[in-house]
């Protein structure tokens, strides 16, 4: 699973127009599912993401994760993310996974991470989406989880 963390001050997802996720601070996480990734690699990438210490504490040091900051975690799926561009100067995406298991992965993710976090809002899988946010820091760190 490739994802694409940034910490942010506040985040939203758009979808014709209508706010469909939003948050403050927090993390927003770009989503992309590849082919041979299983809900167990989407349950090690949300371990991962809720403990990364990129917030920081009082002495200004990246000690803190999202929970310890009660942020709140915008997941939205991106499978540009799985591009490949190694030749020509149009990407190509058969990194990502089809569709339907690209949304189910994500699905299972979305449903992981709100049983351990108590703040967490969506895009729509497949969606023509504008994602808004600010970047705090700019902090972002691309994370890559496999079996």
């Amino acid at each position: 699973m490739i994802s694409l963390l940034q910490r942010v001050s506040e985040a939203r997802v758009d979808i014709d127009g209508q706010t469909v996720g939003a948050i403050g601070p927090g993390l927003l996480l770009l989503l992309c599912a590849e082919p041979e990734d299983t809900e167990a690699v989407g349950e090690k990438l949300l371990s991962k993401v809720l403990k990364l210490r990129i917030f920081s504490d009082e002495a200004g040091k990246m000690n803190r994760s999202v929970q310890d900051i009660g942020g709140g975690l915008l997941v939205v799926s991106q499978f540009t993310l799985a591009a490949d561009t190694k030749s020509g100067n149009r990407p190509g995406f058969t990194g990502a996974a089809p569709p339907a298991l690209g949304e189910a992965l994500y699905e299972a993710f979305v449903k992981a991470a709100r049983v351990q976090h108590p703040l967490v809002q969506t895009g729509r899988f497949g969606a023509d989406m504008k994602v808004h946010l600010v970047n705090d820091g700019p902090v972002t760190i691309p994370l890559r989880m496999t079996a």
